[in-house]
């Protein structure tokens, strides 16, 4: 099995290289947190197709714009990382038709190129579908993916989430939780990844800064 890069050379390291082709990924994260910034990651380092169910492909494409040169983890700009990570591809953002995300969404899988990203965002409206459909659609994704050997990666909000966010989860190879927590002195970023399928997840939080790139927060925790 083939292993792709995440486009965050921290999370390569913890996974000897990133994650096994094939594998579908659901990122948790709040609404109001900086996830935004993660899922940009994950779109860059092969060619991607980003389905946007909520925001405007405008907006996308602005956004995706702005971090084009920013730094990752290690420092070092995309230029700088190069094939180093397994080159950049083109990113092509669509959005979805929201009275048939589910077909669009598979229609778009279905034409992957090998190696490729999918990147649905977000995926609640998808959620809200009847529970069997969803769950056949989970399959017929997971089946679009293997067949590619690339990576979809399912951006899923917390809050007032359906009852199929448990279908979700349950589908997926790899769940991040990104957990964002507020005090008088900091807002604290730990990235918690409970389920690897198919390789070991991490034994504890990785704690990250997210302001306008992605990094490692090496700042010690103050009880």
């Amino acid at each position: 099995m083939e292993t792709l890069p995440t486009g965050i050379s921290v999370l390569d390291r913890e996974f000897g290289g990133g994650l096994p082709s094939g594998s579908v990924v659901v990122l948790k994260a709040d609404p109001a947190s900086q996830s935004e910034l993660i899922v940009d990651r994950f779109s860059r380092p092969r060619e991607c197709r980003y389905l946007t169910t909520v925001r405007s492909a405008d907006a996308v494409e602005a956004s995706l714009a702005l971090g084009g040169a920013e730094a990752g983890d290690d420092g070092e700009s995309d230029g700088e990382r190069g094939d180093s990570e397994g080159g950049a591809g083109e990113t092509v953002v669509e959005e979805t038709d929201r009275e048939a995300p589910l077909d669009d969404v598979l229609a778009t899988a279905a034409e992957l190129s090998d190696g490729a990203t999918l990147v649905v965002d977000s995926v609640e409206p998808l959620e809200a579908s009847d529970r069997s459909r969803y769950g056949s659609f989970l399959t017929d994704l997971r089946r679009h993916v293997a067949d590619a050997g690339g990576i979809a990666v399912l951006h899923a909000f917390k809050g007032e989430t359906g009852r199929n966010r448990v279908v979700t989860e349950q589908v997926a190879d790899v769940v991040f939780d990104l957990r964002t927590t507020v005090t008088g002195t900091e807002i604290a970023n730990r990235l918690i990844v409970p389920k690897f399928r198919g390789g070991a997840a991490l034994e504890e939080p990785l704690k990250l800064k997210l302001t306008d790139t992605v990094s490692v927060d090496t700042s010690r925790d103050i009880a």
